[in-house]
């Protein structure tokens, strides 16, 4: 069974009754579910994942001018509900929060992967959040939310990036692709440097999945599912096996492959980025649709920003 339905049944089971019996009052405001961090809370949990914080808990998220009043109380009742279910075994919880399950204020949860209490402020705000924080904030399931608080939040956050903020990225994600991949590559493999030739690939890997997700409007979850996530993209899903692929490739033999696979994901992210009318430029090298991309950038200050910075 998965981590987010072994959660879901045993708020069903325990957490609900839980409320209505000890918190009635308060029932219209406690938003539940399982969301944050862990791979369960994306649904890619298996049993390699089940070797640390895998358990049978929930999320209660309070708002935050009810801490005084409903925090600890709350956090007591959950810490009684049974310590195992179906088999799977709770981890202890603090009675002051601070775990991946439990009670947490809404303003606690968004600011551990937004930096605030709730949706950012301003585009440069939205410009430093990181990805993998943006794709926490957002994953999982809300079983119930009557005030509603929680999932406005949550939904904003889950609509993407404002359009300005997308295009920034883009840009400085083509710019770094160009740099990384389609120049020095080849170039330090000619300097006789393989081991900085690795770096530069990586790099390009890395930057061209980011570019993938912005294309698709999502965020790049943390590394280590990143590649997991792309799969799932409606577009360009094609493409993560290539980019995979540049990273298994091994020995001299195969730069002129890589070279050429490099080529193929940037001309397969230009095709993407023309049918989304983001450039019309006839360049095969990605650099100069970098700054066709930052020119349509509305926000001034974001337009004026160096074009790597995203």
């Amino acid at each position: 069974m998965k981590g987010l339905e072994l959660s879901e049944r045993f708020f069903e089971e325990y957490g609900r009754a839980m409320l209505t019996e000890q918190f009635a009052e308060y029932e219209g405001v406690i938003a539940a579910g399982i969301a944050g961090e862990g791979s369960d809370c994306f649904g890619y949990d298996d049993e390699v994942s089940r070797d640390h914080d895998f358990e049978a808990g929930f999320c209660l998220w309070i708002p935050d001018a009810l801490q005084r009043e409903l925090e600890f109380k709350l956090s007591r009742a959950y810490a009684k509900l049974p310590a195992e279910y179906l088999g799977i075994k709770r981890n202890a919880q603090s009675l002051g929060g601070g775990g991946r399950r439990g009670v947490m204020l809404t303003g606690d949860f968004y600011r551990r992967f937004t930096g605030r209490p709730g949706v950012p402020e301003s585009l440069r705000e939205w410009l430093e959040l990181p990805e993998y924080g943006l794709a926490c904030a957002g994953n999982g399931k809300v079983f119930r939310d009557a005030l509603g608080e929680f999932s406005a939040i949550r939904e904003t956050l889950k609509k993407g990036y404002p359009e300005d903020v997308r295009k920034k990225k883009i840009a400085a994600r083509a710019v770094l692709m160009a740099q990384s991949g389609q120049y020095n590559f080849m170039r330090c493999i000619r300097h006789g440097e393989p081991g900085a030739a690795v770096i530069a690939l990586n790099e390009f890997v890395k930057n061209g999945l980011s570019m993938l997700f912005l294309l698709n409007n999502r965020y790049m979850p943390y590394y280590k599912w990143a590649f997991r996530a792309a799969r799932e993209l409606p577009a360009l899903s094609e493409t993560v096996a290539v980019l995979e692929g540049l990273l298994l490739m091994q020995g001299r033999a195969a730069e002129r492959d890589i070279e050429e696979g490099i080529e193929s994901v940037c001309a397969s992210a230009l095709n993407e980025l023309r049918r989304q009318r983001l450039t019309d430029g006839p360049w095969e090298y990605l650099e100069p649709h970098a700054f066709e991309i930052q020119e349509q950038i509305c926000d001034g200050e974001l337009r004026n920003l160096h074009v790597m910075i995203g």
